[in-house]
C-alpha cells in the first residue's frame, strides 16, 4: 500500500507521498510515487501514485514518452494540453488502458492490478486544480467544500484533515497537517514507510517552489512528531467525562 495526499488552497498547493511498496512482510521495497514535470513560468503538473506498481510506472513512463514525441500534441501531452481539465482527462485515458493491458494479463494467472492517481498542477493563466484519477479513468476535483484529495491507505490520515484544513490555511500550517496525516498513517500501518516526498507549488508561481526528501531518522520529522503525540496526550487527560 501507500499513502498520498494532495491539498488545495488559496496561496497553492501542497502534495505529501511515502515511497513503501510491498509484496508481502519480506518483500519490502523504496519507489518514489510522486512525479513532477515543470516549464518554469509556463505550467507545472505534478502526478502521485498508488496501487499495483506494474500499472503506475508503465503508465507514468508512457506519459513521459508522450511528451517527448516529436509529434505530440494537445490531446496526447500533458505538457502541451491547453487545460489542467485536459491533463486529468489524458492521464486517466492513460491510467485505463494500461490498466486494461495488464489486467488482462494478469487475470489469465488469476490475479489483478489497479492503481489511482492523484494530478495537481498548474498553467500560466489558468486556475490550480487538483484531480483524483481513478482505475477506470474516471476522475474528481478537488474544491472549496473538499479543498483534499487521498489515494492509498488514507483512512488513518483523515480526521487530522477534516479538522485543520481550510482553503484559507496557510502553505506552512499545511505542510504540517500533510505530514502529521502521515505520521498518524505511519504509526498505524507498517505498509506505508519512509522516505517521505513532499512539494510545495505557490499559486501562479507554475513551477515547484519547494522539494523535500525526508528521510527516516529526520529530526524535525520526528520532533514534530512526538510533539503532535504530547500534545494529544495532553488533550486527551484535559477532557473531562
Amino acid at each position: 500500500m501507500t499513502y498520498c495526499v494532495g491539498l488545495l488552497l488559496g496561496e497553492g498547493m501542497v502534495l505529501l507521498s511515502d515511497t513503501r511498496t510491498n509484496a508481502g512482510l519480506d518483500n519490502i521495497s523504496t519507489y518514489r510515487k510522486m512525479f513532477t514535470f515543470e516549464e518554469p513560468g509556463e505550467r507545472v503538473i505534478a502526478i502521485m501514485t498508488a496501487g499495483s506498481l506494474s500499472v503506475t510506472q508503465t503508465t507514468i513512463a508512457r506519459l513521459r514518452e508522450a511528451i517527448e514525441d516529436p509529434d505530440a500534441d494537445q490531446e496526447t501531452s500533458i505538457m502541451r494540453a491547453p487545460t489542467l481539465l485536459k491533463v486529468a482527462e489524458i492521464v486517466g485515458n492513460m491510467l485505463a488502458s494500461v490498466r486494461k493491458e495488464i489486467g488482462d494479463k494478469m487475470n489469465a494467472m488469476r490475479q489483478s492490478a489497479s492503481a489511482s492517481m492523484i494530478v495537481a498542477g498548474q498553467r500560466k493563466g489558468g486556475a490550480m486544480r487538483l484531480f483524483l484519477i481513478y482505475p477506470e479513468g474516471n476522475f474528481i476535483e478537488a474544491t472549496e467544500d473538499a479543498p483534499f484529495l487521498q489515494i492509498g491507505e488514507h483512512k488513518y490520515g483523515k480526521p487530522i484533515l477534516d479538522r485543520v484544513v481550510r482553503p484559507e490555511t496557510s502553505l506552512q500550517d499545511a505542510q504540517k497537517a500533510v505530514l502529521l496525516s502521515m505520521d498518524s498513517t505511519l504509526r498505524s500501518n507498517l505498509s506505508v514507510g519512509m522516505p517521505l516526498d513532499l512539494c510545495v507549488i505557490e499559486r501562479d508561481a507554475c513551477r515547484v517552489s519547494l522539494r523535500r526528501r525526508i528521510e527516516a531518522g529526520d529530526e524535525q520529522f520526528r520532533a514534530m512528531s512526538d510533539a503532535w503525540s504530547q500534545a494529544l496526550r495532553d488533550g486527551f487527560t484535559q477532557i473531562p467525562i
